[in-house]
């Protein structure tokens, strides 16, 4: 029997009963649908991060006490180590391969009021240097920004975002205006172009003082941020490098210890961040497999029970010249199309769930051909692997016995 001859009985016979071979293929589903679903999501959760943490420019990176990226309770080591300060970062300024250095401060849950009208609780809060708003990707919308001399002198001024101007002038100009923060009052010298949303998070619910002032308030006490320009992209690496001498100096750090402090740029979160999904991706293409197990072992057993029902026509198509390949490779295109039904309706569902969730969040869809190609492929091997026990044992049949069969 030819091939096409064979994939068209095993077309007919599934045909013939389309319920059973859809239910049979559930589990193929629930497994292809899984993946296709879960890689949909962590490659949109990649693009998405990658642009979010490209806010550091190609010759920027940034010094902390602790991991930027933190899972968990934070580790008693980082607990012990002694806050990065204002000399660290004016040290840190003398480095050769160094352009511009700019200390930063931040608190949480600030209310600014203006007459009668105060925000919400949430409102953060930044002391800084006039390096912070080309450091992280700020630009003036109106009036001016922190200078040099306003942190010298440790004024009163501020700098507010989108969200702050449209709540608390909506119908008026800011700039020149005062504005409280707890006790203490500002003189609004510049407003932020809008910058948009992050992780969920409004990028315009931001304020931001000198560093001089923020300590002023509220002490010197708590470990600042410092984000460092590098002269340019070729002398990153020795703009690090210095970084580190001059600050293990500064903090007597013993030969041999490891860094009291943590460095990233942009590239080294990504990296720490690809390195957290390949996780979940690994987790998801287990559930995967274990589902295929499921939806295989349902399979080997609806062929068994299609050979038992089937003995009698097996039998004839014995009699009448059909060869034992040709009743094997009937049943094991049978299992193969099973596979690939429960395969192609997994694939559909898993990148509709994909689409849906790019729809209603902020992540891209980005459907990966590889997972798509995987799960079929995936399906197609247990399509095999399940069905030749059934179709073998439906070769093996002799005539004479399955033509007696009832």
């Amino acid at each position: 029997m030819e091939f096409h001859e064979s994939l068209k009985e095993a077309t007919d016979a599934l045909r013939s009963n389309k319920m059973r071979s859809v239910l049979t293929t559930l589990g193929i589903i629930i497994g292809v649908t899984t993946i296709i679903g879960m890689m949909t999501i962590v490659e949109g959760l990649q693009n998405y991060m990658v642009n979010e943490l490209s806010v550091l420019g190609s010759n920027v990176f940034q010094v902390q006490k602790d991991p930027a990226v933190q899972m968990g309770e934070l580790d008693e080591k980082y607990r012990r180590r002694k806050p990065l300060k204002l000399e660290h970062a004016l040290a840190i300024k003398k480095a050769p391969a160094v352009k511009a250095v700019g200390p930063e401060a931040w608190m949480w849950g600030q209310v600014v009021r203006y007459k009668e009208k105060h925000t919400n609780p949430d409102v953060i809060l930044c002391g800084g240097t006039p390096e912070f708003a080309v450091s992280n990707g700020y630009y003036i919308d109106d009036g001016r920004f922190i200078t040099n001399e306003d942190v010298d002198l440790r004024r009163n001024v501020i700098v507010l975002g989108k969200d702050i101007v449209e709540f608390l002038f909506p119908h008026s100009h800011p700039i020149g205006e005062e504005v409280r923060i707890g006790a203490y009052k500002y003189h609004v010298i510049g407003t932020l172009e809008e910058q948009g949303s992050s992780f969920g998070q409004s990028k315009d619910n931001y304020i931001i003082i000198p560093i001089t002032t923020f300590q002023k308030v509220y002490g010197d006490k708590r470990s600042l941020n410092i984000t460092v320009q590098a002269q340019s992209v070729e002398l990153m690496d020795e703009a690090i490098e210095q970084t580190i001498g001059i600050l293990r100096a500064a903090r007597k750090v013993p030969p041999g210890a490891e860094n009291d402090f943590e460095i990233f740029t942009s590239e080294s979160l990504i990296e720490t961040f690809n390195d957290m999904t390949q996780n979940i991706k690994i987790a998801a293409i287990g559930i995967t497999l274990i589902s295929l197990l499921v939806g295989g072992i349902g399979i080997m057993n609806i062929m068994l029970v299609s050979v038992t029902e089937r003995t009698k026509e097996i039998g004839i198509r014995k009699a009448i010249g059909a060869k034992r390949m040709d009743i094997l490779w009937q049943f094991i295109l049978e299992a193969i199309i099973l596979g690939n039904i429960g395969g192609l309706l997994g694939v559909i569902l898993g990148s509709a769930l994909g689409i849906l969730i790019g729809a209603f969040t902020p992540l891209p869809t980005a459907i990966p051909a590889w997972a798509v190609f995987l799960g079929i492929g995936f399906c197609t091997l247990v399509g095999l692997f399940f069905g030749i026990y059934p179709a073998a044992k439906a070769a093996r049949l002799e005539p004479v016995v399955a033509l007696r069969y009832e």
